[in-house]
């Protein structure tokens, strides 16, 4: 009986291209999160969290009494940690002096001569240095490739740079002086919100301008004389230990080819790890931006797509924890780069012009603490001179109307 199976086909090799399998030198890094005390006794990261709300309600106050009923309701905008506004303000006695109102007996409040100092100098040092923050946001827009952000987003990043929160809103402030213009789209007329539709661009468009150099690339400069090589400076933790793979990974991953945030990068595949390194080195180029290199990573993601990082960027925090430290505060975490705190004089990170003045913000919130802590313990408070002849002044006037 004549077999049914058919005889097995002769094997043919298969051509070079179908036979190329690509490796990815890719490594699943998953590494525990080690505490650094250091960065927990930084004022300016301490106070995070606190440090913006109570700028801007020290903006919106005035040395003269103010009814809490005038930025109660601003508290979602204003992303008070405290449920009541009212609650916020008593939290921070340094900066904002408590009063009873003329009628029922709703409280007021008036910003402390310290705060109203701190609002001053804050004004004064935007106005005697404000070319050097305000090309913080024009880095911000040429590491886009399309060199402009939507103007929400431009908004938020704002505190992060230093620039006063209602830049885009006084027409004083005047905007196009610093290169900047505000472009309207079609859908902008369908919204109620008004920066819905609006983006921020530049003048010149970036064009015919040469890109800057990274602070990476100026850091490479100074240190090897050129920037064909530019590896990432390291700080590990005390007590952080990686395993083998996890330090071979690394080694290899500081001899990849580093990609500037500023050139363009359609040509990376988006799983590579020359694609990590780029969204290391813009994360990087970002926070030596900032104010206090540091900020929320929540708020980074929104500049994900506009600086074409991948939708798992805020893994690259955990994933090199030699370059950025992750600071857990108040059900939150805050992102920093180590460099810019453990690097000393070795860096080629500018100091941001009003980082001493944030950090006025954060010894008023820690006399707060100070102040609160001898009312429930009994102890006189020790007031601010100024704050004692303003209280003095108060405790006559209240005598002369009764």
């Amino acid at each position: 009986m004549r077999s049914l199976a058919r005889p097995p086909r002769p094997t043919k090799p298969l051509p070079p291209l179908a036979a190329f399998v690509q490796s990815m030198g890719y490594v699943e890094v998953k590494m525990r999160w080690k505490k650094d005390a250091s960065f927990d006794a930084v004022p300016v990261l301490a106070h995070a969290r606190d440090l913006r709300p109570l700028a801007a309600l020290a903006r919106l106050l005035s040395p003269s009494p103010t009814p809490v009923s005038a930025v109660s309701k601003l508290r979602r905008s204003l992303e008070t940690s405290d449920r009541r506004v009212a609650s916020f303000l008593r939290r921070f006695p340094a900066a904002f002096v408590e009063s009873v109102g003329p009628e029922h007996n709703h409280p007021w409040f008036r910003l402390s001569p310290s705060a109203a100092r701190l609002q001053r100098e804050e004004r004064d040092v935007f106005a005697a240095r404000r070319a050097d923050i305000t090309s913080r946001l024009r880095r911000l827009l040429l590491m886009s490739p399309a060199r402009r952000l939507p103007l929400t987003v431009a908004q938020g990043m704002l505190w992060h740079l230093g620039i006063p929160e209602d830049y885009f809103k006084r027409p004083d402030f005047d905007i196009g002086q610093d290169g900047f213009r505000i472009l309207t789209t079609g859908d902008a007329v369908f919204s109620e919100d008004e920066n819905h539709g609006k983006e921020l661009g530049l003048i010149d468009d970036g064009k015919d301008q040469e890109m800057p150099l990274s602070v990476l690339q100026m850091g490479a400069i100074r240190r090897f004389g050129s920037a064909e090589e530019v590896p990432f400076p390291l700080f590990p933790s005390k007590g952080l230990r990686l395993k083998r793979k996890i330090g071979d990974w690394m080694e290899g991953f500081q001899k990849l080819p580093y990609i500037s945030p500023y050139a363009d990068f359609s040509n990376i595949h988006r799983g590579s790890d020359v694609s990590e390194k780029r969204a290391v080195g813009v994360l990087h180029e970002l926070f030596s931006l900032f104010v206090t290199c540091s900020a929320e990573r929540r708020r980074l993601l929104c500049l994900r797509t506009h600086l074409g990082l991948s939708q798992k960027v805020h893994l690259v925090f955990e994933r090199h924890p030699h370059i950025f430290y992750l600071l857990l505060k108040e059900k939150t975490c805050f992102a920093v780069l180590k460099e810019a705190y453990m690097a000393g004089g070795h860096t080629s990170i500018e100091e941001h012009p009003m980082l001493e003045v944030r950090s006025k913000y954060a010894r008023l919130m820690q006399e707060s603490q100070e102040i609160i802590r001898r009312r429930r313990s009994g102890k006189p408070v020790q007031l601010d001179p100024e704050d004692q002849e303003s209280e003095d002044s108060k405790g006559i006037n209240s005598a002369v109307l009764d």
